[in-house]
């Protein structure tokens, strides 16, 4: 490339700057004044081996020291380094991120005019050598914590509900600043507006104006209560599937109750668990504003998506007990609106076959109320009976679902059988059929404190069945009543390990065993009786060597269900011991307890833990398998 020369001009003329006039109103900071200086006796606290905070000895001067300290090594970045990442470049790198952040916090405090001195690897900037092992210290000397000056919170004064309100809101003028009580006051103040008759409250951004001459700090947190309101009823953007009436039914307000948000979201979450919409929106409405000292009214518009309403089902499986089983069933969720399904079912399998037909209204005359009328006709082949049923039973209960456990269920039923049952054949020799015309009301009741339906680890449940009965057969009438009580209780021992038992105690009196057909006597035995042994295969045998079923029942299940490392956690092994007893008389003998030992393994999922256990008699009849193997969804109880 040729040279590019450009001459110099000599005879340029560069005028000389005048100098700028100070103006009248401006004020320069003053810049003699000395730094706060680190106090020798400063209390030094290790954060870890690269870490260290220094604080001031007198407590008092920063009370919040622990959650503080806590708070900086969750979000360290020194603290992010690993045990190769140890060298003093990185180190220094990071202490400054760390110094914004520390300062950043003090101010979250109130702490803004705090002084925080870092020193790196033994040393402070500009000072002398690093030392070997490469360290970083900060020492904070806080200074004055700012306090709250006046509180401007706009049109909250308006409110008919002022004075409790205000007392929602936690800050007062002379308590010390804090960015966490602003936010967590804010909160609890929207939550008070949403449940004392608020439904259009709005709170503006908060703002913090501080002033370091009074060490104060001025809040404005504009919010505007926009009247108190009532409930005035649900209305339905799909009358005709799901009306505003029917909501209504299955809302917990009543027309004329102060509006309170969580019964707007708890509404939502009752319209998904119909299980007939695939998504609900839920919005307040005004239809009468506030006059005076009277509340407003407010109307709940529900948008829904319906979902589909068809399911078509099926299972096959096996036990060694039990053989093969096949299942299926078609069902329509809202055959008979509102909320009214339609279920076909039926089983094929080596002792089971079975045809039936339900009807069920859900939310039937209160929230979570089911009515359920069903009739089917069966053939039952087990060890202990052969029975050919056909059966009508209606039930009405409140029950427990997957979104909504409840602390009490309960049901009360009817139910009307004919049955034809006989003892099974003994070397192909066929006894006969005695046919039982049974009416019974079964009555249950359900307390559960546990923490989950499917896995609970906490807490304790107590259930108890009564159904009084009437028999006839072969001409003779015979009363008597099948009662039952069900307790388990569950303990968490630590993060890993969680002991659980179960005890059953059942009784039938009132009439002779040989009255009560078989397939309502007392049985035990299978995966949730005692595991080893085959289902309904422990009690009194007959002439032939088979389960005759009991008028008594006695239960007992221990087992400790401990999570594992494996597959992230999910996987838990679950040793158990269980036992039982059943006895032709009204009240347990003891004369013969069966044993049942095993462990099994449990896959936590989403929605619940799949259950495999394998148990072994431990003190096994000539009937009695060596192993059983019992496979379900949700722990054995």
């Amino acid at each position: 490339m040729p040279a590019l020369v450009v001459p110099w001009p000599d005879d340029l003329d560069i005028p000389k700057p005048e100098p700028l006039e100070a103006e009248k109103d401006v004020r320069f900071a003053e810049t003699d004044q000395n730094p706060l200086d680190v106090p020798p006796d400063a209390i030094v606290v290790a954060v870890s081996d690269e870490l260290a905070l220094g604080f001031p000895a007198d407590e008092a001067r920063f009370p919040a020291r622990d959650e503080f300290i806590d708070r900086f090594e969750a979000l360290s970045t020194i603290e992010e380094l690993g045990d190769d990442q140890d060298n003093i470049a990185q180190l220094a790198a990071r202490a400054r991120a760390d110094e914004d952040l520390l300062g950043q916090m003090l101010r979250t405090y109130g702490y803004y005019d705090a002084q925080v001195t870092r020193t790196v690897g033994g040393i402070r900037p500009g000072e002398g050598e690093a030392s070997e092992e490469p360290k970083v210290r900060f020492d904070i000397v806080p200074g004055v914590r700012y306090r709250f000056g006046t509180i401007d919170l706009g049109n909250l004064g308006q409110a008919p509900d002022y004075q409790s309100l205000r007392a929602a809101f936690g800050i007062q003028a002379g308590d010390p600043v804090s960015s966490d009580a602003i936010v967590r006051e804010q909160s609890d103040l929207d939550h008070a507006l949403g449940e004392t008759g608020y439904p259009f409250a709005t709170i503006a951004e908060p703002e913090l104006l501080i002033d370091h001459e009074r060490t104060e700090g001025d809040l404005v947190m504009p919010v505007s209560p926009n009247g108190k309101y009532v409930f005035a009823g649900v209305e339905s953007n799909l009358p005709d599937f799901l009306s505003g009436k029917h909501l209504g039914t299955i809302a917990r307000f009543d027309t004329g109750d102060v509006y309170k948000r969580s019964l707007e979201l708890d509404l939502r979450r009752a319209v998904i668990a119909t299980g007939l919409v695939s998504s609900a929106v839920v919005t307040p409405r005004a239809v009468k504003p506030p006059q005076g000292e009277l509340p407003g009214e407010v109307v709940l518009d529900v948008e829904m998506s319906k979902a589909k309403l068809r399911t078509i089902a099926g299972a096959i499986g096996y036990g060694s007990e039990e053989g093969f089983r096949v299942q299926a069933s078609w069902e329509h969720r809202n055959f008979f609106p509102p909320e009214g399904a339609i279920r076909l079912r039926g089983i094929a399998g080596t002792q089971e076959q079975l045809a039936g037909i339900t009807f069920r209204r859900n939310n039937f005359g209160g929230r979570d109320r089911i009515l359920s009328i069903d009739a089917y006709a069966s053939t039952v082949d087990s060890p202990a009976f052969n029975a050919r049923t056909v059966a009508f039973h209606a039930t009405y209960e409140r029950t427990s679902t997957l979104l909504f456990q409840k602390p009490l269920s309960w049901s009360v039923g009817l139910e009307a059988v004919a049955t034809g049952e006989r003892p099974p054949a003994v070397n192909g020799v066929v006894q006969p059929r005695q046919t039982f015309f049974v009416g019974a009301i079964p009555l249950y009741v359900l307390i559960d404190t546990s923490d989950n339906l499917l896995d609970p680890t906490e807490g304790f449940r107590l259930g108890g069945r009564l159904s009084p009965e009437v028999s006839r057969s072969n001409g003779a009438e015979s009363f008597y009543l099948r009662s039952q009580v069900d307790a388990s209780y569950y303990q968490r021992i630590n993060d890993r390990v969680v002991m659980a038992g179960r005890t059953r105690l059942g009784t039938i009196p009132g009439t002779a065993l040989d009255n009560i057909a078989p397939s309502r006597r007392l049985y035990a035995g299978g995966g949730g009786s005692v595991r080893g042994y085959g289902f309904r295969e422990i009690g009194p045998r007959d002439v032939a060597g088979e389960p005759s079923g009991g008028r008594s029942l006695v239960e007992f299940s221990l087992e400790a269900r401990i999570r594992t490392g494996f597959f992230d956690g999910a996987l838990s092994v679950v040793p158990f011991v269980d036992a039982g007893s059943i006895s032709s008389r009204t009240t347990p003998d003891f004369d013969e307890i069966k044993f049942g030992a095993g462990v099994g393994i449990r896959y936590h999922t989403g929605f619940g833990p799949i259950r495999v256990d394998v148990g072994v008699p431990l003190n096994p009849g000539p009937g009695d398998n060596p192993v059983a193997v019992y496979v379900s969804l949700g722990q054995a109880f």
